[in-house]
Formats: structure tokens, sequence, C-alpha cells
């Protein structure tokens, strides 16, 4: 029987890659909630008050379903799993070598918790860098409620929808809101990552647990609520710069929601949000977990 090794980078992106995109078909529904819930302004009544169309997680949800048919609630999913395949293969294909290069390679012992953040942090940034044009196109689409009879939808799918951007504002498009999206990303990833690996090591230790399914799924919730509780602002306006072109940048995007909307706006969807990456984050991780240890089986009994 050979020595165990550690899996390469491509099986790593591959395995990475999978878990991500099978979470994301699991928790789509729940993702196009958040994004409604994060769109969407205040909407004047005439008499001084204001009355959102959208009025909490699972309102949002029906509301969705009513008006646009269960599909509704899959809106994106072909651009989502475009951005999982190049983004979360990415972030987390690339976070143990770079883990791995900051430390040394002949390091011993726990890692240090801040070299686990930094090293989440610069592959959170390098990922969405190249998945960008992805993250749009999924927010324009789900961004899109119920038209009007009459008015045509401004794309016919993720495909089009790369097509027309670039057509119609250029390929310079694609990255728009790169820069609060590197800062979400970034964060949320660093969030994420270093809470799992922190949290997974933490519990590992604990007499009765280990390497199992009960700790990937513990340490999966806690990276869930780290990552809302941190990235929500940033997300905020992330969503609200890449589904609305009003805004000149992204402190104009900040100081006008301020503005009109309070400290709150910021964290419109949090319930969502958090049930949606609570949820990601388990599924991601467990099933990241399971399809490593395939890879490592073929090293362990070739």
């Amino acid at each position: 029987m050979a020595d165990r090794i550690e899996i390469s980078f491509l099986e790593t992106f591959i395995c990475s890659a999978f878990a991500a995109c099978f979470a994301e078909l699991f928790t789509v529904p729940l993702d196009t909630a958040k994004v409604r819930l994060q769109l969407q302004k205040k909407i004047p009544t005439g008499d001084g008050d204001s009355l959102p169309k959208y009025r909490g997680f699972f309102g949002t949800l029906s509301i969705i379903a009513r008006e646009e048919g269960i599909s509704g609630l899959w809106k994106g999913v072909i651009a989502g799993l475009h951005r999982q395949c190049i983004y979360g293969g990415l972030r987390i294909g690339l976070y143990e070598p770079v883990k791995t290069f900051l430390v040394g390679s002949d390091f011993i012992g726990d890692i240090p918790l801040y070299q686990k953040i930094l090293a989440a942090l610069l592959t959170g940034a390098i990922a969405i860098i190249v998945a960008n044009p992805t993250d749009l196109v999924k927010v324009r689409l789900q961004s899109e409620g119920k038209l009007p009879a009459g008015v045509p939808r401004r794309y016919a799918g993720a495909v089009d929808a790369y097509y027309t951007i670039v057509k119609l504002e250029g390929v310079g498009a694609l990255w728009t809101g790169l820069g609060p999206n590197i800062a979400r990303n970034a964060i949320v990833n660093a969030a994420e990552l270093a809470s799992y690996d922190q949290i997974k090591e933490i519990i590992m230790k604990i007499p009765g647990f280990g390497d199992s399914f009960l700790t990937h799924m513990l340490a999966g919730l806690a990276a869930g609520f780290f990552a809302v509780c941190i990235g929500s602002p940033i997300d905020v306006v992330k969503s609200r710069m890449m589904g609305d072109s009003t805004y000149r940048n992204t402190i104009d995007c900040f100081i006008k929601t301020m503005k009109t909307e309070g400290i709150m706006a910021f964290y419109k969807g949090f319930l969502p949000n958090f049930t949606r990456l609570g949820t990601w984050n388990v599924v991601m991780f467990l099933t990241l977990e399971q399809v490593k240890k395939v890879f490592l089986r073929e090293v362990l009994y070739d």
C-alpha cells in the first residue's frame, strides 16, 4: 500500500468545481430570493409611505413561484453553474497550495489562523477576477421579475446574456462591479474557508469527534454564518451595481443606499442569505470531503 499523499491541484479543482456546482443546484431558489430582496427599492405609495413588493424570505419565494412559475426560482442557474465551476474550482483548489506557499513546504504543526485568512483572501480575489462575467450574468438574469404583457425580457438565457452585454455594452461591461465583487468574494471566501478550516481543526481535537460527517456539517454551518455576517453589506452593494446601471461606482452605490434606505438596507435578505449560505456551505463541504476521499482512495490503493 502506498503512503498517503496530497491530491494534485487538478484533482482538487475538479472536486471543488463539482462540489460547488452541486451545492449551487441545491440552493439557487434561495439565492434568487436573496437577490430580489437586495435589489428591491422603496416604492412610493402616494401618501409618503413605501410598500415593498417582496416581504420576507418565504413571501419572496411564494411571489416568484406564483408570478413566474417554479422555474422562476431557478433563474440564472446556468450562469450560476458557470460561476461555480470557475470560481468554486479556483478559490478552493488554490487554497491549500497558497496556504502551503505562505507558511513554507517544510512547516510542521497547526497553521496560524491569520495565514489561513490571508490565503483565502488571495484565492477569493484571484478566482472572482476570472469568474466576474459569470457572476454579472447570473445577477442580471435573477433580477428580472414578472414583466408586463408585451414587454420582452432583456436576455433569452445565459449565453444570450453574455452575447448581448458584449454587443451593447462592450467586453469591459462583463467586469462591471469588479471592485465590490473582489472585496466581497475575498472577504466571504476568507470567512468561509478559513473558518471552516479552523473550526474543523478544533472540533477534530474534541474526544469522540474526528474527520466525520458531523464535524464537516458543523464546520460548514459556522462557515456560512461568519460569511453572511461579514459579507452582507458588500454583497448588497455588489448585487445592486450588477443589477442596476444607474450607480456610478461602489462609493456612489453605498452612499445612495445609506441615504435613502438606512444602514439596515445592507442587511436586506439576511435570513435568506444565511439560509442559503449555511445550506450551501454544508452541502458543498460535505460533498467536497466525500469526493476528495475518492481520489485519496485511488492514491492509497494503487
